[in-house]
């Protein structure tokens, strides 16, 4: 189980999420489970014994200037007074604070020099 400032999630977000996965499973011999999200698929990262993080298809107005990038997800015990620390200490938040079922809540933030992560509470505790 995670803890607070532990980084506990990598996720891919990318143009070409086929593309994606052939060359890392390739590569690094990585396999893919699905996830169904209703508008979209989620791909898990698979390398021997459990998830290992994600694959996204980049979509959305919040996206069409976004390079595809890796983003890092980090535990906090409290989305919110993560997301109104960032800002205190000169840091960003792009997306506030918003929950996904079943999956947790969180943020994606930056920090004073521009570079962006993920704050995230499991919804599993």
């Amino acid at each position: 189980m995670s803890k607070q400032g532990d980084w506990f999630w990598h996720e891919l977000n990318t143009t070409d999420a086929d593309g994606a996965k052939a060359f890392y499973g390739k590569l690094l011999g990585w396999a893919w489970d699905e996830m169904d999200m209703g508008e979209y698929t989620y791909h898990i990262i698979k390398h021997g014994e459990g998830a290992h993080g994600g694959l996204v298809k980049m979509q959305g107005e919040q996206l069409k200037d976004a390079p595809p990038h890796w983003m890092i997800y980090v535990r906090v015990d409290d989305v919110d007074a993560a997301a109104k620390k960032t800002k205190d200490l000169g840091g960003v938040v792009h997306v506030e604070p918003f929950d996904i079922p079943k999956v947790g809540r969180m943020a994606v933030v930056a920090d004073p020099q521009g570079a962006a992560f993920s704050i995230m509470k499991p919804a599993d505790g």
